[in-house]
This record gives C-alpha cells, sequence and structure tokens, in this order.
C-alpha cells in the first residue's frame, strides 16, 4: 500500500463504472474517507481526482469497498499500458455482444420461421428448458459485469444503470421461465418467451458501451501525446564522461548532454552550446526557437540542429511537461456548475425510472388488453431498458475532456472547467501592459547625439554608467552596447538616484544619466529638448539624457516593444463586443502611446499591484463578467480576483499559479481563441446534454405504451436496448468533434 499522505491531487483510475448513478457512488465513497477536502469522479476518463491529507491507498480501499475497482496513476505512466487496457476491454465487449447477438438471432429466426415448437407443446416440454439454461449461461457471460454491478449497489442501498439491466434482462428471463412452467394457467396470448429480447439486450448494450470506449479512448490523445514527448533516457555528464541513464535517475543541478534530432528530458538552463529548438507540441507555435547559452530549454521539447550542454533546474514531476499534464487532467476531471446538475439529475433518475417501469406494469396489468401480463411486463422492461443515463452522464465531461485536450495542443492550457463555461461570457477583459501587449523586453530604440560625439561614443559611456545598475532598463542598454561590441569604461563614484536615474565618474569626467528631473534635480540645462522629449514619449518611449560635466551631450531612448499580434488581437476581441482595458503601473504617456497602437481606447496608467484587483471588483460590481491576462507577480491578485484569469506562459510562476487559463505562449490571439473555444464547448454540452434529457423524457412515455392506445404503436425491449446504446455513443462522437475545431 502507498502510505505517502498528499497535498496535491491524487488521481484515481476507477474500473466499473457504468452511468452517472455510479460516479455518485464512487464520490460518496471517497468523500467519506477521513482527511479529504474534495472529490471529483470524471465519468468520461473513468477516473476520480482528491485533493486533501490523505493515504492514496485508503482511497483505493474506500473505492473497493463501495463495489468498484481503483489503482492510483502517476503523472508520467505509460501511456501504452492504459491504451492496452482499453483495446482489451473493447474487445471483450464486442466478443460478449457477438455471442449475446448470435444466439438472440437464432432465436429470433426460430420463433420467425416457425422452427421453435409451442410452449407447452410435447417437444417444447425439454426445448424450452434446454434454451431456458443456455440463454441464462450466456447472460451471465455477456452481462456479469452488469449484474454483479446490481447486486453491490443493492447491497450499498444505491440504485444505478447496472440495476436496470439487471432488472430488464433478469426479468425478461424469469418471466420465460414462468411460462414455461405455468403455461398452462395463462391466457393463450401471454404464451410468450422473452428468451431473446434479454439476450439482445445485452448484445445492444455491450456494443454501445464497445464504441463508447472506443470514441471515448481518443478523447484522452492530447495527454497521451505530452507523456508520449518525455524521452526514456538522458545523457548526462558524470566524472568527466558521457553515459546514459534513465530518466528518473536524472538529477537536479545534473549536467545533460543533447545531441541534435534528440528530446530534450528534463527542464534546464543552456551552459553550453546553440541550437534552435522545436517547442511546438507545448506552445502551439511552430516556428523553432533559438536557443544559446543562459536560454531555458523545456522537458519533452524537440532539439533541431545544435548539440548543447545544459544544467537540470527541474527533474521529475516539477518540469513543465508534468506539471502541463497534471494540469490537463485536473482540469478534465473538474466540473462545471452545467456538470453539477447533470449529476445532481442522473443521481435521482434511477430509482424514478423504476417506479415509473412499476407503475407501468401496474397500468397495462390492470387497463391493458388481453394479454394484459404479457404487455404489462414487455412494457415495464422497455421503460428499465430504456431509461439507463448514460448519456445524460457523459455528456459534460466528455466535451470537458475533448476541450481540455484541444486547447492544450494549441498551447492553451486550461485549469478547471468553470473557466472553459465562462470564458465565452467575458463581457470586460483587463490586459496587464509590459510583457502582455508588449514584448516586456526593453530595448533600445535609438540613440541621439546632441554634441561632436558619435552616436557608439553616446551609447558606450550610457552603457559603462548603466553596467553597476540594478534598474530594469540598464540591461537592455548594456545589451546594446554589448551587441556593438563596444567595449565598457570604468567608471568611479557611481550613485544610484531612485526615481532619476544615476551619476559616476569615468576619465575624470562627471557623467549624470537618467530624466528630466535628474538634470532638474543637478541644475543641467535641458529645455531646448523638450519637444524631442516629448515626441518619443508620445511613441511610447522612455528617453534619458546623458550629461557630461553639466552638458547634456545626448539621449538614449528605450522601449518595450509592441508585441506584432497584440493589434489583431485586440481588434478580435473587440469585435466579440468584449470591451478592452489596459491597466499598467507605467506612466501616462508610455501607456497611452502603447494603447494606441493597440487599438485600445480605455487606459488605467500608474496602477499598483493593489489596485488592479481593486478596479476588477470595481466592475463586476457593476456587472461585468471579467477576464484578466497578465505575466507578473503583481499581476497576481488581479488575476485570482478576475471570473477568469489568463496568465502569459511565459511570466512569472506565481501569476501563472493564480490563472485559470495558461497561454504557454506570449501572443494575445490565444485569449480570443480561448473564448472561441469556451463558446464552442458550452454549445456542445448544451447539444449533449438536450439531446440526452429529451431522449429520456421522450423515450421513455414511449417505452410505458403511451402511443399505443392512439396509434398501436409500442415499443419492442430490443428496440429499447440499441436507442440506449447508440444515444451514448452519439453524445460522445457529437462531442469529439470539438476535436477539429479551427479558429
Amino acid at each position: 500500500m502507498n502510505t505517502e499522505e498528499h497535498d496535491d491531487a491524487i488521481l484515481l483510475s476507477i474500473a466499473g463504472m457504468r452511468c452517472a448513478g455510479c460516479v455518485s457512488a464512487v464520490e460518496s465513497a471517497l468523500a467519506a474517507v477521513a482527511g479529504v477536502t474534495s472529490v471529483s469522479v470524471n465519468f468520461a476518463d473513468h477516473s476520480a481526482s482528491v485533493t486533501g491529507q490523505v493515504d492514496a491507498g485508503l482511497l483505493a480501499q474506500a473505492v473497493k469497498q463501495a463495489g468498484y475497482d481503483a489503482a492510483v496513476m502517476e503523472s508520467l505512466e505509460d501511456p501504452s499500458a492504459q491504451e492496452g487496457q482499453e483495446l482489451l476491454r473493447y474487445r471483450q465487449l464486442l466478443k460478449k455482444a457477438g455471442v449475446a447477438g448470435g444466439f438472440g438471432l437464432l432465436l429470433m429466426l426460430g420463433e420467425h420461421w416457425q422452427w421453435l415448437p409451442e410452449i407447452g407443446s410435447e417437444t417444447g416440454l425439454w426445448l424450452w428448458p434446454e434454451l431456458a439454461l443456455i440463454t441464462l449461461g450466456i447472460m451471465l457471460y455477456s452481462g456479469w459485469h452488469y449484474y454483479s454491478g446490481a447486486v453491490k449497489s443493492l447491497l450499498l442501498g444505491q440504485a444505478n444503470m447496472d440495476t436496470l439491466i439487471a432488472l430488464g434482462t433478469g426479468s425478461a428471463w424469469l418471466y420465460s421461465c414462468i411460462v414455461i412452467d405455468y403455461h398452462a394457467m395463462l391466457p393463450s396470448l401471454a404464451k410468450n418467451a422473452y428468451f431473446e429480447a434479454a439476450v439482445v439486450i445485452l448484445a445492444f448494450i455491450n456494443l454501445g458501451t464497445a464504441l463508447e470506449t472506443r470514441a471515448r479512448g481518443k478523447t484522452s490523445s492530447a495527454i497521451r501525446q505530452l507523456i508520449g514527448l518525455q524521452p526514456r533516457t538522458a545523457r548526462v555528464i558524470r566524472n568527466g564522461e558521457e553515459i546514459d541513464i534513465a530518466i528518473e535517475l536524472v538529477g537536479l543541478s545534473e549536467t545533460v548532454r543533447v545531441r541534435p534530432g534528440e528530446k530534450i528530458p528534463v527542464d534546464g538552463v543552456l551552459t553550453e552550446g546553440h541550437s534552435s529548438v522545436d517547442e511546438s507540441m507545448l506552445t502551439g507555435e511552430p516556428l523553432p526557437v533559438e536557443k544559446s547559452v543562459g536560454s531555458k530549454v523545456v522537458a519533452g521539447t524537440f532539439n533541431q540542429t545544435g548539440s548543447f550542454l545544459f544544467t537540470a533546474t527541474r527533474i521529475g514531476r516539477d518540469t513543465a511537461l508534468a506539471q502541463i499534464i497534471k494540469s490537463v487532467r485536473q482540469a478534465q476531471n473538474s466540473k462545471p456548475d452545467i456538470a453539477r446538475l447533470a449529476d445532481k439529475i442522473s443521481g435521482v433518475f434511477v430509482p424514478i425510472v423504476v417506479a415509473i417501469s412499476v407503475f407501468t406494469f401496474i397500468v397495462w396489468n390492470v387497463f391493458g388488453p388481453e394479454p394484459s401480463l404479457g404487455y404489462a411486463f414487455a412494457t415495464a422492461m422497455t421503460v428499465l431498458v430504456i431509461a439507463c443515463p448514460c448519456a445524460l452522464g457523459l455528456a459534460t465531461p466528455i466535451s470537458i475532456m475533448v476541450a481540455v485536450g484541444r486547447a492544450a495542443q494549441a498551447g492553451i492550457l486550461i485549469r478547471n472547467g468553470d473557466a472553459l463555461q465562462t470564458a465565452g461570457k467575458l463581457t470586460c477583459l483587463v490586459v496587464d501592459k509590459t510583457g502582455t501587449v508588449t514584448e516586456g523586453k526593453p530595448t533600445v530604440a535609438s540613440v541621439e547625439t546632441m554634441s561632436d560625439l558619435s552616436e557608439d561614443t553616446l551609447l558606450q559611456l550610457a552603457a559603462s554608467i548603466e553596467a553597476a545598475s540594478e534598474h530594469p532598463l540598464a540591461a537592455s542598454i548594456v545589451a546594446a552596447a554589448e551587441q556593438k561590441r563596444l567595449p565598457l569604461k570604468t567608471v568611479t563614484d557611481f550613485s544610484a538616484l531612485a526615481g532619476f536615474g544615476v551619476s559616476a565618474r569615468c576619465e575624470g569626467q562627471r557623467l549624470l544619466f537618467g530624466n528630466k528631473a535628474l538634470m532638474d534635480k543637478e541644475g543641467v540645462k535641458f529645455t531646448r529638448y523638450n519637444n524631442k522629449l516629448e515626441k518619443l514619449s508620445a511613441l511610447g518611449q522612455t528617453p534619458m539624457l546623458l550629461a557630461v560635466d553639466d552638458k547634456v551631450v545626448g539621449l538614449v531612448a528605450v522601449a518595450d516593444a509592441l508585441k506584432k499580434d497584440s493589434p489583431a488581437a485586440i481588434a478580435q476581441l473587440q469585435q466579440l463586443g468584449i470591451r478592452i482595458i489596459m491597466v499598467t503601473g507605467d506612466n501616462q504617456i508610455t501607456a497611452h502611446a502603447i494603447a494606441k497602437q493597440a487599438g485600445i481606447t480605455e487606459v488605467n496608467a500608474q496602477v499598483l499591484p493593489q489596485d488592479k484587483a481593486a478596479l476588477i471588483k470595481a466592475l463586476q460590481d457593476q456587472g461585468e463578467i471579467v477576464g484578466m491576462v497578465g505575466d507578473g507577480i503583481n499581476d497576481a491578485p488581479a488575476l485570482a480576483q478576475a471570473d477568469v484569469g489568463l496568465a502569459i506562459g511565459t511570466g512569472t510562476d506565481v501569476a501563472i499559479e493564480s490563472a485559470d487559463v495558461v497561454i504557454l505562449q506570449g501572443s494575445l490571439l490565444k485569449v480570443p481563441e480561448t473564448i472561441a473555444l469556451s463558446k464552442a464547448t458550452v454549445t456542445n454540452i448544451r447539444q449533449n446534454l438536450t439531446g440526452a434529457f429529451f431522449y429520456n423524457v421522450l423515450s421513455i412515455p414511449v417505452a410505458a405504451g403511451l402511443l399505443y392506445p392512439f396509434f398501436g404503436i409500442l415499443l419492442n425491449p430490443m428496440i429499447a436496448g440499441a436507442a440506449m446504446a447508440m444515444s451514448s455513443l452519439t453524445v460522445v462522437t457529437n462531442a469529439n468533434r470539438l476535436r477539429w475545431m479551427k479558429w
């Protein structure tokens, strides 16, 4: 038994669930275990997600005591084993359907061509009991999993799909045996055996479950593809030698070699070499990404050209790939409000169906035409068979599974089902500026000399003095000088003046580098350059003046460039009728300049982190359904406050943990894609629920014989079995349409 206690969600694979009633039973069993804080059971992929301080072995034991089987799932288990089990189950179900269907077909042909003797005749006295025993054997072979499930549910005081199937087919066999033994006491019109109905119903149900299993297996293809990304071995350097070891043996800070054409085994940072890496399976971005010393690499991505060394920073379940798989599974197991409603309906559905079946039997037996007992039995059995709530239970989780998997393939990580449901309802979107609308990487936009110094010398002096600064803009100036291979000069008496700039001495000269306020503070005249400074600010650039011995000699303007696809993304969102508000801690002039370039009209500048969350709260109080897109630590409170928080995956871990949706690449275009997927998924769920609900609402009265007095129509129990199976298959097929969704 696994004795480790978990704070993270524990994933269990559940065997034996056959309807939404089973979901309720499993959830109740798991919730009763001490230490469990939340439980979510997914009927679509037969799994459960459990959180709390609890032993995983106890959870599996609780599920087994409830009449089902369970096993703990690892984050990166070999997908081939699970696929093999699903394929084996599919083949077994087909075999059981074939045996039951074959025998049922022989019985139907025998009765149609009058090959079978009449019940009570001399030949019938020995043949029909033989057929009863053969039928019983086939029922036990093809339907044992249903009968055993019904008994377990009965012992627990519950009812589910197995209950309906067991009652329907079991009563068909029992009634037929009574007809054989007591035929003399029954009117001639009631002397009908239903052996063929019992086995054909099982054939249809097994066939439907097999096809459903086959179709349902495709919904987890996204996870299987993600799991398959991680290689099984890694080449590490130990004691100066390169050796191949199993992936689970790679340690933190280990030096790993990746050669051309190999998958990257764990997360890390390049220490030597250069290459281009295909990250499309994780980000959805088709173009390879250039990697050099200092670049981050992610497990599961594909190295294309060069060979390089990197230091492992995240291994095992901590890698980005493992976390993505975990988040996808949690999202597929999570339940939006619409799913919880379906679960509640399904939980009380089976007892109601049994009551309707009993009522149907009584009405037909008392008021029906002769043979009333035969009609009563047939209609009651048809109600039981056709009303199995499989389709209702599958309607929501199967759509959620497909949609979350489709999103993951497109580089959109949806972390819970509620976000998937709510994203399509957004009326307002608050977007951060830096790193969301813009690249988040300031670069030198222009260098202008106002003296006899060359632009290169001006940049060299600015970089020399900024080399000792920790200001975010300083790194971009130093990087620009390095790119031009300008050697930095030695400076002394360095001083950082918060909110103003920096000062230092270089080669006997006093240097000042900073904003207008610094020049004012130090008494340096610069008013003749005011127009130039305002023009640069209006372009969204941050100009900084350089003064040598109290005389302005030039300026360096730094800009955080607008992302190329931001204007297109904003335009798409506005076409959807969504109100866009940009919030930033930057100054008003720069903020409005960037907003104008992006096509955003509403701007809140110089906003503190806590004010972002307050702004979202105020919008929500006005009735807006608000989404927040951000990437920094300062965005985390706002992401948590929003109805749907969308984090740019290139940002900080804190922001990503606070978000409901993670965009694995930095493109804002993924936001309208997320909204489109949300709308398509909710529509798909409604189609499934409407179809499943109306199927049950309409089919039960027809099965009970409501149309018989008016049109003489009475539904055959075998047709009911086929219809029940096809309703589930229809739901699964409809949900799988989301796999092919195009944006």
